[in-house]
């Protein structure tokens, strides 16, 4: 069967994706902002998933796409096409939610051509198209089961067709796999990605995990208190943070106490003198005393030796599989985390004296904060 939204002769998308773009939103309840000017443009056929922790207005940017909810100020466009008045039902928009939101007395064929039957499209053609989009999702032979004959990913798969149905011009998942176990998100998001580059259709995903969002998107837009703070792709936003709050809330950062040199394009720490990378802003933080500053650095750039002259300890441990998580307290009373191959940990058990290091390449660096910790805020 040809799938309903893939040309049958050109075997590419039915339609191209669409551009999206926010303008200034601004949305507030009562006295808490939720969304504080976010600008944020996404191209055709893109998938954005939009990063942050809870109350940063993700879902609410979300809500204002799909129509469910109107911005204070500011502008939603898609196409170029000012929407920001235009009802939910004529958005065009289809939107997956986390909690599936099926008809538990329609099958999964009946909840996938719910929307075509509102619509007025014809029985057959109905029937047709639902058919095709189970097999999209991989579920054609599910098509008689009620949602309560389904599991958690299989009832997800359902919601997903059922959105494309219509064919939308813009695709939205509100946090669509945090309700499943650890290996059926990892199957689904997947899922979704393939479907998504295969149907061409411009994807809007909210998550506020780091992991889905990193592996799934083509770009991803962090934010915070209702601003973004970076939009970029994943391997950027890991590498090249433009905050001290990115850098921190994607992956995991460790801060080691350091000073910097009297032109600002070096940093001493751990012992050596290493060439700044960039100097990171952050909000809430001390500038502490001149030239002192926190150096940043992933567990995987860490180094740690055993060391009975050290001035460092191992205080945990944790193992990971193929890696070890160790966290090693500085001189100092600062933590670092440090990634070591998992057959290396053996001679770095907990409460062995350690020498840590760092490679010789620049490093990041930000403004000193007040009770110093290291790892994750």
């Amino acid at each position: 069967m040809t799938h309903p939204l893939i040309d049958r002769e050109t075997r590419t998308p039915a339609r191209t994706g669409s551009t999206v773009e926010f303008r200034g939103l601004h949305r507030a309840f009562g006295s808490t902002t939720a969304l504080d000017g976010l600008d944020l443009a996404i191209g055709p056929g893109e998938l954005v998933a939009l990063l942050g922790p809870s109350g940063c207005g993700k879902t609410t940017a979300l809500r204002i796409v799909a129509g469910f909810e109107r911005p204070d100020r500011g502008e939603v466009l898609v196409d170029g096409a000012d929407v920001t008045r235009v009802p939910a039902h004529r958005r065009d928009t289809g939107m997956v939610f986390q909690s599936y939101s099926l008809f538990p007395h329609l099958t999964a064929v009946d909840n996938v051509a719910f929307g075509l039957r509102m619509s007025g499209v014809g029985g057959a053609a109905r029937r047709a198209r639902a058919a095709g989009l189970l097999e999209l999702v991989g579920l054609p032979e599910h098509a008689a089961r009620f949602p309560h004959q389904l599991s958690g990913g299989q009832q997800q798969r359902v919601a997903l067709a059922r959105a494309l149905a219509l064919r939308p011009r813009v695709l939205l998942l509100d946090e669509p796999l945090s309700a499943l176990d650890a290996q059926v998100r990892l199957t689904l998001r997947e899922e979704i990605r393939r479907l998504q580059q295969e149907l061409g259709i411009t994807t809007l995903f909210v998550t506020h995990d780091q992991e889905e969002a990193l592996s799934i998107a083509d770009r991803v837009a962090v934010m915070r208190a209702g601003r973004l703070e970076q939009c970029a792709p994943p391997a950027e936003l890991y590498a090249r943070p433009a905050t001290a709050f990115v850098a921190e809330f994607v992956g995991v950062m460790s801060r080691i106490p350091g000073r910097a040199g009297p032109d600002g394009g070096t940093v001493s720490v751990l012992g050596r003198t290493l060439p700044v990378d960039g100097t990171l802003p952050g909000d809430g933080e001390a500038a502490g005393e001149a030239g002192e500053v926190d150096v940043l650095v992933r567990p995987e750039a860490v180094e740690v030796l055993a060391d009975g002259d050290g001035t460092s300890r191992i205080v945990s441990a944790t193992f990971l599989g193929a890696t070890t998580r160790l966290t090693v307290r500085l001189a100092g009373g600062s933590d670092v985390l440090a990634d070591v191959p998992a057959h290396t940990a053996a001679a770095l058990p907990v409460g062995v004296t350690a020498t840590v290091r760092l490679p010789d390449r620049p490093v990041l660096v930000a403004r000193r904060r007040g009770g110093n910790s290291g790892g994750r805020p």
